[in-house]
C-alpha cells in the first residue's frame, strides 16, 4: 500500500518541469523581493522606516555613529542589490550565487534578530506575545525568506 507522500510525489524527478518551475519561482522570487528592498532603501521613507530597527539593535545601533540614517541605508540598498544579482546569476555562475545566497541569510539573520531587540513588535493592545504588531507583521516574512535564501544556497553548491 502506498503513503500519500508516495503518491504525490511519484514521478516527480528533480529535472521535471514541475520540479524546474518551483525551483525558479522560489530562486527568482527571491531575487525580486530582496532587489525591491534593496531600491527602497534608496527612499527617505525606507531610511526612516528601518531607523528604529537599526537603532534598538544592540549588533548595529553603532553604525549610526559612523554614518547618517539615509547615507547606511543606501548602503545596505547596495549590499541588497548585489546580493539579488548574485542569487540570479546562478544558471551561469553557481559559486558566486552562493555567496550571494549566504550574504542573503545573513541579511535575514539580522533581520530576524530586530524581533527581540525592537520595542512594539508584539501588540500590547492585543496581549503581546504572540499578536504581532505591524512592525512584528514585517519582521516575521524572513522567517521564510531565511529558508528559501538557505534552499537557494544549497541549490548553488550542488549546481557547482
Amino acid at each position: 500500500m502506498t503513503t500519500v507522500r508516495e503518491h504525490i510525489t511519484t514521478g516527480i524527478e528533480p529535472n521535471s518541469p514541475v520540479a524546474r518551475l518551483g525551483a525558479g519561482l522560489a530562486r527568482y522570487g527571491l531575487v525580486v523581493v530582496i532587489a525591491w528592498i534593496g531600491l527602497l532603501k534608496f527612499t527617505e521613507y525606507e531610511a526612516r522606516g528601518i531607523e528604529p530597527l537599526v537603532a534598538n539593535s544592540p549588533l548595529m545601533s553603532w553604525v549610526y555613529d559612523v554614518f547618517s540614517v539615509t547615507a547606511f541605508s543606501s548602503l545596505l540598498g547596495v549590499l541588497e542589490l548585489a546580493t539579488a544579482a548574485l542569487i540570479a546569476v546562478a544558471p551561469w555562475w553557481p559559486r558566486v550565487s552562493a555567496l550571494g545566497s549566504a550574504i542573503a541569510v545573513g541579511l535575514f539573520v539580522a533581520t530576524l534578530s530586530f524581533l527581540f531587540t525592537t520595542p512594539g513588535v508584539f501588540e500590547a493592545s492585543a496581549g503581546g506575545f504572540p499578536v504581532l504588531s505591524s512592525t512584528g507583521q514585517f519582521l516575521i516574512k524572513d522567517v521564510a525568506l531565511i529558508g528559501i535564501a538557505a534552499w537557494t544556497l544549497v541549490d548553488a553548491l550542488r549546481r557547482a
